[in-house]
Protein backbone atom coordinates (compact mmCIF):
# COMPACT_ATOMS: atom_id res chain seq x y z
CA UNK A 1 0.00 0.00 0.00
CA UNK A 2 1.49 3.01 -1.23
CA UNK A 3 -0.01 6.32 -0.41
CA UNK A 4 -3.61 4.92 -0.28
CA UNK A 5 -3.14 3.18 -3.53
CA UNK A 6 -2.61 -0.55 -3.80
CA UNK A 7 0.58 -1.90 -5.80
CA UNK A 8 1.30 -5.45 -6.38
CA UNK A 9 4.37 -6.69 -5.02
CA UNK A 10 5.70 -7.78 -9.07
CA UNK A 11 4.55 -3.98 -10.02
CA UNK A 12 7.28 -2.42 -11.25
CA UNK A 13 6.30 1.61 -10.41
CA UNK A 14 8.47 4.38 -11.26
CA UNK A 15 7.77 8.11 -9.06
CA UNK A 16 5.72 8.08 -5.69
CA UNK A 17 2.18 8.02 -5.33
CA UNK A 18 0.97 11.31 -3.00
CA UNK A 19 -2.90 11.17 -1.88
CA UNK A 20 -3.76 8.06 -3.47
CA UNK A 21 -3.02 10.12 -6.88
CA UNK A 22 -1.68 7.68 -9.67
CA UNK A 23 1.93 8.02 -11.03
CA UNK A 24 2.18 8.38 -14.93
CA UNK A 25 3.08 4.51 -15.35
CA UNK A 26 -0.10 3.43 -13.65
CA UNK A 27 -2.05 5.96 -15.45
CA UNK A 28 0.21 4.41 -18.73
CA UNK A 29 -1.13 0.90 -17.78
CA UNK A 30 -4.76 1.94 -16.76
CA UNK A 31 -4.73 3.26 -20.11
CA UNK A 32 -3.49 0.24 -21.88
CA UNK A 33 -5.75 -2.12 -20.23
CA UNK A 34 -8.58 0.26 -21.61
CA UNK A 35 -7.64 0.11 -24.85
CA UNK A 36 -7.65 -3.50 -24.97
CA UNK A 37 -11.19 -3.95 -23.88
CA UNK A 38 -11.84 -1.44 -26.48
CA UNK A 39 -9.96 -3.08 -28.93
CA UNK A 40 -11.88 -6.55 -27.70
CA UNK A 41 -15.33 -5.02 -27.83
CA UNK A 42 -14.72 -3.57 -31.26
CA UNK A 43 -12.96 -7.28 -32.90
CA UNK A 44 -16.59 -9.09 -31.17
CA UNK A 45 -18.91 -6.33 -32.77
CA UNK A 46 -16.83 -6.63 -36.38
CA UNK A 47 -17.45 -10.65 -36.01
CA UNK A 48 -21.07 -10.09 -35.50
CA UNK A 49 -20.90 -7.45 -38.28
CA UNK A 50 -19.16 -9.83 -40.92
CA UNK A 51 -22.90 -11.95 -40.13
CA UNK A 52 -25.09 -8.98 -39.90
CA UNK A 53 -23.90 -7.32 -43.62
CA UNK A 54 -26.08 -8.72 -45.66
CA UNK A 55 -29.18 -7.19 -43.54
CA UNK A 56 -27.28 -3.89 -42.67
CA UNK A 57 -26.64 -3.32 -46.51
CA UNK A 58 -30.23 -4.55 -47.62
CA UNK A 59 -31.05 -1.48 -44.97
CA UNK A 60 -28.70 0.89 -46.23
CA UNK A 61 -30.55 0.00 -49.92
CA UNK A 62 -33.43 0.40 -49.00
CA UNK A 63 -34.05 4.42 -49.85
CA UNK A 64 -32.05 3.78 -53.36
CA UNK A 65 -34.73 1.57 -53.76
CA UNK A 66 -37.67 3.95 -52.84
CA UNK A 67 -36.08 6.45 -55.63
CA UNK A 68 -35.02 3.87 -58.43
CA UNK A 69 -37.44 0.42 -59.24
CA UNK A 70 -34.09 -1.28 -60.25
CA UNK A 71 -32.02 -0.42 -57.14
CA UNK A 72 -29.31 -3.92 -57.65
CA UNK A 73 -25.58 -2.46 -57.18
CA UNK A 74 -22.78 -2.98 -59.29
CA UNK A 75 -18.98 -4.02 -58.68
CA UNK A 76 -15.88 -2.83 -60.98
CA UNK A 77 -13.01 -4.50 -59.36
CA UNK A 78 -13.42 -8.70 -57.99
CA UNK A 79 -12.21 -7.56 -54.59
CA UNK A 80 -14.69 -4.51 -53.95
CA UNK A 81 -17.42 -7.17 -52.23
CA UNK A 82 -15.27 -8.75 -49.89
CA UNK A 83 -13.83 -4.64 -48.82
CA UNK A 84 -16.95 -3.79 -48.35
CA UNK A 85 -18.01 -6.46 -45.96
CA UNK A 86 -15.22 -5.96 -44.46
CA UNK A 87 -15.03 -2.36 -43.76
CA UNK A 88 -18.84 -2.23 -43.20
CA UNK A 89 -18.06 -5.08 -40.51
CA UNK A 90 -15.51 -2.62 -39.11
CA UNK A 91 -18.58 0.05 -38.70
CA UNK A 92 -20.75 -2.02 -37.02
CA UNK A 93 -18.32 -3.68 -34.72
CA UNK A 94 -17.40 0.21 -33.49
CA UNK A 95 -21.42 1.17 -33.28
CA UNK A 96 -22.10 -2.37 -31.39
CA UNK A 97 -18.98 -1.75 -28.91
CA UNK A 98 -20.04 2.16 -28.45
CA UNK A 99 -21.45 1.75 -25.03
CA UNK A 100 -18.37 -0.02 -24.03
CA UNK A 101 -16.04 2.58 -25.58
CA UNK A 102 -18.29 4.84 -23.57
CA UNK A 103 -18.02 3.06 -20.39
CA UNK A 104 -14.41 2.41 -20.68
CA UNK A 105 -13.76 6.36 -21.30
CA UNK A 106 -15.79 7.43 -18.59
CA UNK A 107 -14.22 4.81 -16.20
CA UNK A 108 -10.57 6.16 -17.29
CA UNK A 109 -11.43 9.71 -16.48
CA UNK A 110 -13.23 9.47 -13.27
CA UNK A 111 -10.78 9.57 -11.29
CA UNK A 112 -9.83 12.60 -12.38
CA UNK A 113 -13.02 14.68 -11.82
CA UNK A 114 -14.49 16.30 -9.29
CA UNK A 115 -17.58 15.17 -7.34
CA UNK A 116 -19.83 18.27 -9.14
CA UNK A 117 -18.13 17.47 -12.25
CA UNK A 118 -19.34 13.58 -12.24
CA UNK A 119 -22.65 14.49 -11.32
CA UNK A 120 -22.58 15.67 -15.32
CA UNK A 121 -20.88 13.56 -16.65
CA UNK A 122 -23.20 10.28 -17.49
CA UNK A 123 -25.45 12.59 -18.34
CA UNK A 124 -24.08 14.59 -21.10
CA UNK A 125 -22.84 11.35 -22.43
CA UNK A 126 -25.72 9.68 -22.90
CA UNK A 127 -27.29 12.79 -24.21
CA UNK A 128 -24.50 13.13 -26.57
CA UNK A 129 -25.16 9.11 -27.68
CA UNK A 130 -28.60 9.95 -28.14
CA UNK A 131 -28.03 13.55 -30.09
CA UNK A 132 -25.48 11.45 -32.70
CA UNK A 133 -28.14 8.65 -32.50
CA UNK A 134 -30.48 11.23 -33.72
CA UNK A 135 -28.64 13.10 -36.36
CA UNK A 136 -27.47 9.50 -37.81
CA UNK A 137 -31.29 8.73 -38.26
CA UNK A 138 -31.81 12.26 -39.64
CA UNK A 139 -29.36 11.45 -42.42
CA UNK A 140 -30.92 7.96 -43.34
CA UNK A 141 -34.12 9.38 -43.75
CA UNK A 142 -33.27 12.33 -45.53
CA UNK A 143 -31.53 10.19 -48.00
CA UNK A 144 -34.62 9.69 -50.15
CA UNK A 145 -35.76 13.70 -51.08
CA UNK A 146 -31.50 13.62 -51.22
CA UNK A 147 -31.41 10.57 -53.86
CA UNK A 148 -34.08 11.77 -55.78
CA UNK A 149 -32.70 15.43 -55.95
CA UNK A 150 -29.54 13.83 -57.02
CA UNK A 151 -30.25 11.23 -59.67
CA UNK A 152 -32.79 14.02 -60.88
CA UNK A 153 -30.63 16.84 -61.75
CA UNK A 154 -28.45 15.27 -64.33
CA UNK A 155 -31.98 14.68 -66.84
CA UNK A 156 -33.43 11.62 -68.00
CA UNK A 157 -30.52 10.71 -70.19
CA UNK A 158 -28.56 9.48 -67.40
CA UNK A 159 -29.12 5.90 -65.54
CA UNK A 160 -27.00 5.79 -62.21
CA UNK A 161 -26.06 2.65 -61.26
CA UNK A 162 -24.28 3.06 -57.78
CA UNK A 163 -21.38 0.66 -56.70
CA UNK A 164 -22.43 -0.51 -53.30
CA UNK A 165 -18.92 0.78 -52.22
CA UNK A 166 -19.55 4.57 -53.26
CA UNK A 167 -23.22 4.08 -52.50
CA UNK A 168 -22.21 3.18 -48.51
CA UNK A 169 -19.54 5.46 -48.32
CA UNK A 170 -22.16 8.29 -48.59
CA UNK A 171 -24.21 7.38 -46.31
CA UNK A 172 -21.54 6.36 -43.46
CA UNK A 173 -20.47 10.07 -44.11
CA UNK A 174 -23.72 11.55 -44.04
CA UNK A 175 -24.63 9.80 -40.93
CA UNK A 176 -21.44 10.52 -39.33
CA UNK A 177 -21.71 14.31 -40.69
CA UNK A 178 -25.35 14.73 -39.40
CA UNK A 179 -24.41 12.92 -36.20
CA UNK A 180 -21.08 15.10 -35.18
CA UNK A 181 -23.48 18.18 -36.52
CA UNK A 182 -25.61 17.34 -33.55
CA UNK A 183 -23.45 17.18 -31.30
CA UNK A 184 -22.68 20.89 -30.79
CA UNK A 185 -25.70 21.75 -28.31
CA UNK A 186 -23.91 19.57 -25.52
CA UNK A 187 -20.77 21.86 -26.27
CA UNK A 188 -23.60 24.99 -25.86
CA UNK A 189 -24.46 23.25 -22.64
CA UNK A 190 -21.39 22.92 -20.93
CA UNK A 191 -20.09 25.81 -21.89
CA UNK A 192 -23.01 27.73 -20.15
CA UNK A 193 -22.54 26.05 -16.95
CA UNK A 194 -19.20 26.57 -17.11
CA UNK A 195 -19.52 29.99 -17.23
CA UNK A 196 -17.96 30.80 -20.48
CA UNK A 197 -21.27 31.81 -22.28
CA UNK A 198 -24.44 32.59 -21.06
CA UNK A 199 -28.34 32.29 -21.97
CA UNK A 200 -28.72 36.05 -22.74
CA UNK A 201 -25.69 36.15 -24.82
CA UNK A 202 -26.17 33.43 -27.05
CA UNK A 203 -29.91 34.58 -27.75
CA UNK A 204 -28.58 37.93 -28.68
CA UNK A 205 -26.04 35.78 -31.34
CA UNK A 206 -28.91 34.23 -32.97
CA UNK A 207 -28.62 36.30 -36.11
CA UNK A 208 -24.79 35.42 -36.08
CA UNK A 209 -25.63 31.62 -35.18
CA UNK A 210 -27.92 31.39 -38.03
CA UNK A 211 -25.21 32.32 -40.52
CA UNK A 212 -22.61 30.19 -38.77
CA UNK A 213 -25.24 26.78 -38.94
CA UNK A 214 -25.73 27.47 -42.29
CA UNK A 215 -21.77 27.87 -43.31
CA UNK A 216 -21.34 24.62 -41.42
CA UNK A 217 -24.23 22.67 -42.57
CA UNK A 218 -22.72 23.27 -46.20
CA UNK A 219 -19.04 22.52 -45.10
CA UNK A 220 -19.68 19.09 -43.44
CA UNK A 221 -22.53 17.56 -45.50
CA UNK A 222 -20.79 15.51 -48.09
CA UNK A 223 -23.30 15.75 -51.06
CA UNK A 224 -23.71 19.42 -50.96
CA UNK A 225 -26.89 19.08 -51.79
CA UNK A 226 -29.37 21.99 -50.84
CA UNK A 227 -31.85 19.45 -49.30
CA UNK A 228 -29.40 17.79 -47.25
CA UNK A 229 -28.12 21.08 -46.01
CA UNK A 230 -31.65 22.32 -44.62
CA UNK A 231 -32.14 18.78 -43.33
CA UNK A 232 -29.16 19.38 -41.35
CA UNK A 233 -29.56 23.05 -40.85
CA UNK A 234 -32.79 22.99 -39.65
CA UNK A 235 -32.60 20.67 -36.77
CA UNK A 236 -29.20 22.30 -35.35
CA UNK A 237 -30.81 25.73 -35.82
CA UNK A 238 -33.60 24.34 -33.58
CA UNK A 239 -31.11 22.75 -31.06
CA UNK A 240 -29.41 25.90 -30.65
CA UNK A 241 -32.58 27.65 -29.04
CA UNK A 242 -33.64 24.26 -27.23
CA UNK A 243 -29.97 24.44 -25.45
CA UNK A 244 -30.13 27.84 -25.08
CA UNK A 245 -32.93 27.00 -22.52
CA UNK A 246 -31.48 23.81 -21.37
CA UNK A 247 -28.46 25.88 -19.72
CA UNK A 248 -30.94 28.30 -18.32
CA UNK A 249 -32.94 25.91 -16.19
CA UNK A 250 -30.01 24.15 -15.37
CA UNK A 251 -28.46 27.29 -13.74
CA UNK A 252 -31.72 28.43 -12.45
CA UNK A 253 -31.51 25.15 -10.23
CA UNK A 254 -27.76 25.71 -9.33
CA UNK A 255 -28.10 29.03 -8.41
CA UNK A 256 -30.77 27.89 -6.47
CA UNK A 257 -29.04 25.23 -4.38
CA UNK A 258 -26.40 27.67 -4.08
CA UNK A 259 -28.58 30.12 -2.33
CA UNK A 260 -29.91 27.62 -0.31
CA UNK A 261 -26.80 25.86 0.68
CA UNK A 262 -25.68 29.55 1.44
CA UNK A 263 -29.22 29.93 3.74
CA UNK A 264 -28.51 26.87 5.66
CA UNK A 265 -24.99 27.95 6.47
CA UNK A 266 -25.56 31.12 7.52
Amino acid sequence: MIGGVQVSAGEETVGTVVGGHMTIWQHIAELRSRLIRVIIAVVVGAILGWFLFPYVLSFLQHPFCKVQTDCQFIATEPLQAFGLRIKMSAYIGIAVAMPIIMWQVWRFVTPALYSHEKKYAIPFMVSALTLFAMGAAVAYFSLIPTLQFLTSIGGSDITPFYTAESYVTLIVWMMLAFGAGFEFPVILVALQLTNVLTPRKLLQWWRMAIVLIAIIAAVITPSGDPISMVALGVPMLILYFASIGVGAVLLWFRRRRERRSSSAAA
